[in-house]
């Protein structure tokens, strides 16, 4: 069996970057950790919230390089001395990623109540229609 590509499609001009970052967000392997939602705020923005209980602002990075948008976490061991009976409080490192389209912009990172919220905005692209001009051969 073959793999289909964009460029299988002869009438898919111009789509190879696509390609490229659909093949990077498979890449990413995202686990499950740390859970996140994702929202439309407006019709041009939006708004990434990651779960961080136990995560101080400190212990995060936020970047973007080539339009992904990397989260980090890693926590320091502050746990010296205490016996825990049980440990349901993750307490592990982390790295979330997301492909941002062109266009998009990351915003504020706010951290309220054990959640990051980050906001991403998208500007409005205006319609453009283009006339071409047939020249007698």
């Amino acid at each position: 069996m073959t793999k289909m590509t964009l460029a299988s499609y002869p009438h898919m001009l111009g789509f190879e970057q696509l390609e490229r970052l659909l093949e990077r967000t498979a890449k990413a392997g995202n686990e499950g950790y740390p859970p996140f939602n994702i929202e439309q705020t407006s019709e041009f923005s939006y708004r990434i919230t990651l779960a961080v209980a136990g995560f101080s602002e400190d212990d995060l990075s936020i970047t973007v390089e080539d339009r992904q948008l990397v989260i980090r976490g890693r926590q320091t061991d502050d746990n010296e001395g205490r016996v825990f009976l049980h440990r349901g409080i993750a307490a592990r490192q982390f790295q979330r990623s997301f492909v941002l389209a062109e266009g998009v912009d990351v915003g504020e990172a706010v951290m309220e109540n054990g959640l990051l919220h980050l906001d991403l905005s998208r500007e409005k692209t205006p319609t453009v229609v283009q006339t071409i001009n047939i020249k007698k051969g």
